[in-house]
């Protein structure tokens, strides 16, 4: 039998296709799925989940002329597969490949790029608006995850779109999962709507029975007004969508096609916005997914039958050094505390959890609330680390002004994933904090050459006075040898690590090792480098920097870091301050444009960020300026 993925490569495609036949493609694109993750990695069980979902709304929809905005976007996977990119999806995150999320450049079939959460539902809500300014009719699909609910955006789109009463349907994908198993007081609703669904009776309905018991009418009384009320909550599943304006459907199961397909009729019948609460299992169809969805919502290369790592990883990795200095140092104070938003394994907090879970606190997909909360815990006297990942503070960067340096609290940040991350591309790299931490007074902004250094960073951190940011990179540790004793650093004292005569490579974080090796390549072709382990970005060590740069006159700066705004720009503001005359300076890091999708190392060697690339930047640097000191040396 000829299989039916091989003849879809447009949505249209599906419309013939009779229910059997939708529920033969699913089965075949979760295969498809599973054999080329299995080699590529990516997102697997967040996309298996959808699979039913998709197909359902792609048969319902004329897309691109109806619109499917998917929140997040690592659970586009199948719509990838449908819209024309089936032949391309082995390259998916990788190097000139398909991107992991939707990408407008990629198909007219993504709407709206993304890869941050709870953010669907306003830009469909924008679309919406867009569509019925200009007399349009098409129609438009948000799906968004129940862990996205956590998201507070998400309910302030809500709010807005039940205020305007447009034709806007929202899909709310439950898997009651995001990355870890979901928290709060949503998830615990979400959950009872899940175990016990009751028939969904729309308010409509309810109200018409009511209005027919004797004296309750238009002039009802405050109590009988109350037991409507009552009434509805007990009866109607859904009821917090509907008090916010939405017509709720279900709960429905979401790997049923045809009940998909006929709510979906159901909801665009309806003249207002709609929501339609749809179960899935995450890692459907997939044994070892399924079992431990977070183990798999990201993954590398994995063996299909065991579900096992092709590459298992044999050193720690930054986060699990960070996970256990935590424990080190919470059993040394036991004020220390742990916050994190829906990443306890990500940021390595769950080792700090499984030891302290009374001082662990996972607030949910909600950045901005984890950093105002940690304020508020440093107020009460206690020590919060705020852990999160580079690219979900910019979410939460009003409250660290705000919340956290204005009243100049002592509120750890703990920025994981720092620089380049790879595969998963522009949404995620940690090209900008410290460009937007540095501008913020009474914050002290540091960055670990290794893993030891790591260790006494934090402790430094957490036994500051003020307001202080850690950052370090995605992946596994240099391997070197941790200190039993963890102890503190002076803040704004960077350390020598090399002597030389010619030029000053002033390193910082991830670029400290890079530029060491550097050094010594480059004493072999006649340069003789001094190298400086900068570890602060603010304060800089001022005396040191000033001493080494009027020794050379010539320095590169290195960090792995957009050029705008960061480290090296730091040290050219300290130039220009001091009025050092005469100095040569080069920056090294990430251009000025958004840093696409490849391998961690790839990506680091494309923009020179490794020992060959500071070398080539090196000669090219003494090569163009007749100036610079190390003028003549052989080789150069």
């Amino acid at each position: 039998m000829t299989k039916i993925l091989e003849n879809i490569n447009d949505p249209s495609d599906l419309k013939p296709l009779n229910n059997n036949e939708l529920n033969q493609l699913a089965t075949e694109i979760r295969d498809f799925i599973i054999k080329n993750l299995s080699k590529t990695g990516g997102h697997l069980a967040p996309n298996l989940g959808v699979v039913e979902l998709t197909l359902a709304l792609h048969q319902h929809l004329n897309s691109p002329k109806d619109k499917i905005i998917w929140d997040v976007g690592h659970q586009s996977y199948t719509h990838k597969i449908i819209t024309g990119r089936k032949d391309k999806f082995h390259t998916i995150r990788q190097e000139g490949g398909l991107s992991g999320y939707p990408k407008v450049k990629e198909s007219e079939h993504d709407i709206i790029e993304t890869g941050h959460t709870a953010t669907s539902i306003s830009s469909a809500l924008g679309l919406t608006l867009a569509r019925d300014l200009k007399g349009n009719k098409e129609k438009i699909y948000a799906v968004i995850g129940d862990g996205a609910l956590t998201g507070g955006m998400a309910f302030e789109a809500l709010n807005h779109a039940g205020h305007l009463g447009r034709n806007l349907n929202v899909i709310l994908n439950d898997n009651e999962m995001s990355i870890a198993s979901n928290v709060g007081a949503l998830s615990h609703y979400l959950s009872n709507l899940r175990t016990d669904p009751k028939v969904t009776k729309i308010k409509d309905d309810l109200e018409y029975l009511l209005n027919k018991i004797p004296k309750i009418g238009t002039k009802m009384s405050k109590s009988a007004e109350r037991l409507k009320n009552g009434l509805k909550y007990t009866i109607i599943p859904g009821i917090l969508f509907e008090e916010m304006g939405f017509t709720y459907f279900g709960p429905i199961d979401g790997h049923d096609i045809s009940e998909l397909k006929a709510h979906l009729k159901k909801a665009d019948k309806i003249d207002g916005p709609t929501l339609i609460h749809v179960n899935t299992i995450k890692g459907k169809g997939y044994k070892p997914a399924e079992e431990t969805p977070s183990d798999f919502h990201g993954v590398g290369a994995f063996e299909i039958e065991s579900g096992k790592s092709k590459n298992p990883k044999e050193n720690l990795t930054y986060s699990q050094v960070f996970g256990k200095s935590m424990v080190k140092l919470g059993k040394e104070n036991e004020n220390l505390v742990g916050i994190t938003a829906a990443m306890p394994k990500g940021t390595g907090l769950n080792i700090f959890e499984r030891e302290f879970p009374e001082r662990s606190f996972d607030v949910g997909i909600a950045e901005q609330h984890a950093m105002t909360l940690g304020a508020g815990l440093a107020r009460g006297g206690k020590k919060p680390v705020v852990a999160l990942y580079s690219t979900f503070l910019q979410r939460a960067y009003d409250q660290v002004i705000h919340d956290v340096c204005i009243q100049n609290l002592p509120v750890s940040i703990a920025i994981d994933r720092a620089g380049i991350v790879g595969n998963d591309g522009e949404t995620h790299q940690g090209a900008f904090d410290y460009s937007f931490l540095r501008t913020v007074p009474n914050i002290v902004v540091m960055a670990p050459k290794d893993e030891n250094e790591l260790q006494h960073m934090l402790k430094t951190s957490v036994n500051h006075s003020g307001p202080t940011a850690l950052r370090y990179p995605r992946g596994e540790v240099y391997g070197v040898e941790l200190d039993k004793k963890v102890e503190e650093l002076e803040i704004a004292k960077g350390e020598v690590l090399k002597e030389g005569e010619d030029i000053l490579l002033l390193a910082i974080g991830s670029m400290v090792y890079p530029s060491l090796e550097a050094a010594k390549i480059l004493k072999e072709k006649g340069i003789d480098a001094s190298v400086i382990n900068a570890r602060f970005v603010k304060p800089l060590d001022e005396d040191l920097i000033e001493e080494y740069i009027n020794k050379t006159k010539a320095v590169i700066t290195i960090e792995e870091q957009a050029l705008k705004g960061g480290f090296g720009s730091a040290v050219l503001e300290f130039i220009s301050d001091k009025n050092i005359e005469n100095v040569n300076i080069k920056r090294i890091g990430l251009p000025d444009h958004f840093i696409l999708h490849g391998g961690q190392q790839k990506m680091r060697s494309k923009y020179n960020l490794d020992k060959e690339g500071i070398v080539k930047e090196v000669f090219d640097f003494v090569n163009n300026r007749p100036e610079v000191r190390v003028w003549p040396k052989k080789n150069v």
